[in-house]
């Protein structure tokens, strides 16, 4: 009791201070929403049965979304409620959920204001993706007798160093859920290590696995030369690798692509000025998207400027390079590229993809470091044998490991009935 209240004392200050930001830096068309769901107002009628999901950014809403479309066909008559905190997070989820999925911002963690949220939305169960725990809000909901759940559960080193460190404040929130589905037995393990009874856990695989790409390949990429390289979710440091390998490998491959897409999309304008600045030819997907279908880009450094895009542009690439592996940031979803079979590099950093070790094992990936990567994408590009090799053995890989979702639809299907 005495740790909530301490957790609930310092959000609130914390919240004082913070508000006015955070206000201001939503884009102007969500800035009314924003506030007024953040305090639990929340437009929504009451309804029968109402399953909860939140995600809080992108890659929980993409790794939410395989869930979301297999819960609408088994449980048509249900309804769904998305709650992101991202503002990307939320427009994603308004692009890519199944229709007529209702999609909040989640309320601010003070018990008055989720009082007054859960008076509109009374779900049947809640589910939060990977490990968002909040102590108000389980609380809350669990106050109420309904089932909380994590899903497509996952600690990171970091997390668990952290949590290790608060362990007396964990057992509140930890004793609020009622199954913990998680990834894989390492991530099972630390969340017993945290307090969680055994009989909760469940080992249920990565939803990532059952994540398959928001559409074809998109049109644009026809208009490419060939070989094309994709740098997905790059983070800053990275793009000035990568364009320094771009340029040595461009006076052997004279015709070589190289798509950037930057992980956050508020990095697009200074990608594009970091290329600017290096003299490097380019031009942006929302160009040459718009381009006559003879126009033909050879040479380039494209910037995929467009949310929720990259992984069915994996499709057209020779070869991928997983963005966030070459800094400490931990790594992006190399499933992605997997599933179109192509061939994917990696940086020393994939700590937030514990399965990478096995698509390493296996063949199925490559790891090298910042030394290694040029001449590591010289032998691929030169090598069509062995980038068909790498690419067949990590969609094998990843079709071994599908299944994760219809496990976890099972035991949501328990609870709900």
């Amino acid at each position: 009791m005495i740790p909530r209240l301490i957790y609930s004392a310092l959000y609130f200050i914390a919240l004082l201070f913070l508000l006015p930001f955070e206000y201001r830096k939503r884009p102007k068309e969500f800035r009314h929403r924003w506030l007024r769901e953040k305090f639990g107002k929340i437009k929504s009628g009451r309804v029968s049965r109402l399953i909860w999901i939140h995600a809080v950014s992108v890659g929980e809403v993409m790794a939410a979304r395989p869930l979301l479309k297999r819960l609408k066909e088994r449980f048509p008559s249900a309804n769904l409620l998305v709650s992101t905190i991202t503002d990307t997070g939320q427009k994603i989820a308004l692009e890519k959920t199944p229709e007529n999925t209702k999609v909040i911002y989640l309320p601010f963690d003070l018990g008055f204001i989720l009082k007054r949220a859960l008076k509109k939305i009374r779900p049947s169960l809640f589910i939060a993706m990977e490990t968002e725990l909040w102590p108000n809000l389980f609380r809350a909901i669990k106050k109420q007798g309904i089932p909380v759940m994590i899903m497509n559960g996952r600690i990171s080193d970091d997390s668990f160093r952290g949590y290790k460190k608060i362990r007396f404040f964990m057992k509140d929130v930890i004793e609020c859920v009622d199954l913990f589905g998680m990834q894989d037995s390492v991530y099972a393990q630390r969340i017993k290590a945290l307090g969680a009874p055994e009989d909760k856990i469940q080992v249920l695989g990565n939803f990532k696995f059952d994540t398959k790409p928001s559409g074809n390949i998109p049109e644009w990429t026809k208009l490419l030369a060939r070989p094309v390289i994709v740098a997905g979710s790059t983070h800053r440091g990275e793009e000035d690798l990568i364009i320094a390998a771009f340029t040595k490998l461009k006076t052997e491959f004279p015709e070589l692509n190289l798509i950037i897409a930057p992980r956050h999309p508020e990095r697009f304008a200074e990608v594009e000025e970091l290329i600017h600045k290096k003299n490097m030819p380019y031009i942006k997907r929302s160009v040459l998207a718009s381009k006559l279908p003879g126009f033909r880009a050879s040479g380039l450094v494209i910037i995929l400027d467009a949310m929720g895009e990259l992984s069915s542009a994996y499709g057209a690439c020779d070869i991928a390079i997983m963005g966030g592996s070459f800094i400490t940031h931990g790594g992006q979803n190399l499933l992605e590229p997997a599933y179109w079979a192509k061939p994917v590099i990696c940086g020393p950093h994939m700590e937030n993809f514990p399965f990478v070790k096995e698509f390493y094992e296996k063949g199925a990936a490559i790891e090298v470091d910042e030394s290694g990567l040029v001449n590591k994408l010289k032998e691929l590009l030169q090598s069509p044998e062995k980038r068909n090799a790498l690419g067949n053995k990590a969609k094998e890989l990843y079709n071994e490991k599908a299944g994760a979702v219809e496990r976890a639809v099972k035991e949501i299907e328990r609870f709900l009935n």
